[in-house]
């Protein structure tokens, strides 16, 4: 099979063609019509375990081929990279497969069940460095968290103190893969990640200890309800996530002289403009960002990033220690005390 850098001539006029992992709803809902929609980028392919569903789902969203095992779709020559949007115990697995099988990689959050086996997918990584591998944290590609960034860079908001968030929904569906804990679901996994995240993304360093307390479903055994307490140097992130709570989402960053409110943090409409709140003293500004779907944003971004030979937004290492803090509040909350990430 050929792999990509025997197809780099000419590259830079091609679109990246995209074979899809699974019909999970995340792609099918957003992730692909999205990259259908991005301008250097095509969905030619989708798989499943089961070929009439994969059949089904082509056909109503106009995909040429589908396929009834993964095993077929990687080994398609004229797929160029794929989607992982499978359970949380198969990223690692199928996205290592992928490589094997010359294709680039964007894996959904969270890399894996553990940062040790995060830690595998990156270093397969390093045996194809002609390939691209990024986890897909979509939120960061979005504007109103570029001017996130950009706020506590130029000072705007003065030094960066605290970071609040809530991240909530309710299901008990025990079906749903997010309920199933030999698959890695649970709050801290699902969404817990993202508050993790972007703590890290805007205080631009590593949390040095974490606090976490973990309520668990007497049913599914995932934790249902996390809180914890990221400490910085320099300042503090807090959040709470649940599964099984109101559905809400906020974002508060605040700093020595300003206070930056996102209002849909992360699952930002494609459909119509987003609002952020800018407080500088006793004056409040409300900021409105043009319509974008930030899915698309980052599939144009992982191509351009393969049709340019550069590097991806998001290295794979920010993955893997992403799931070094997840794994810390799971301990902090086990033994009831502070987790030195140092």
């Amino acid at each position: 099979m050929s792999k990509p850098q025997d197809r780099g001539v000419g590259m830079m006029k091609q679109k990246i063609r995209w074979g899809i992992l699974s019909t999970a709803r995340i792609g099918t809902q957003k992730v692909i019509p999205a990259t259908q929609r991005s301008a250097n980028g095509e969905v030619v392919a989708i798989c499943s375990r089961e070929g009439s569903q994969a059949a089904r789902v082509a056909e109503e969203l106009g995909i040429p081929r589908s396929y009834g095992s993964y095993e077929e779709l990687l080994a398609d020559p004229d797929v160029d990279a794929v989607y992982n949007p499978l359970p949380n115990h198969l990223h690692v697995e199928w996205s290592i497969k992928a490589l094997r099988a010359g294709k680039h990689v964007l894996c959904e959050k969270p890399l894996g069940l553990t940062a040790a086996e995060a830690g595998k997918l990156l270093e397969a990584c390093e045996q194809y460095p002609e390939l691209k591998v990024m986890e897909a944290f979509m939120y960061r590609h979005h504007p109103q968290w570029h001017r996130a960034l950009e706020l506590v860079r130029d000072g705007t908001l003065g030094r960066l103190c605290s970071i609040n968030t809530v991240f909530s929904y309710f299901n008990r569906n025990p079906a749903d893969i997010r309920n199933r804990l030999e698959w890695g679901g649970g709050a801290l996994m699902d969404i817990g990640c993202y508050p993790i995240s972007l703590s890290r993304f805007l205080f631009q360093r590593e949390p040095t200890r974490v606090l976490g307390r973990l309520e668990r479903d007497p049913d599914f055994g995932t934790d249902c309800l996390a809180s914890a307490i990221l400490d910085f140097p320099g300042g503090t992130s807090t959040f709470t996530c649940s599964t099984q709570m109101v559905p809400y989402q906020r974002v508060q960053v605040l700093g020595t002289a300003g206070r930056y409110e996102i209002e849909i943090p992360f699952n930002a409409p494609p459909d119509r403009p987003c609002r952020a709140w800018l407080q500088l003293g006793e004056e409040m500004q409300t900021l409105e960002f043009a319509v974008c779907d930030q899915y698309t944003i980052q599939a144009e971004k992982f191509a351009r990033s393969i049709m340019e030979n550069t590097p991806v937004p998001t290295p794979l290492e920010d993955g893997v220690r992403n799931m070094r803090v997840i794994e810390g509040l799971v301990e902090s909350d086990r033994l009831g005390s502070w987790i030195s990430l140092e």
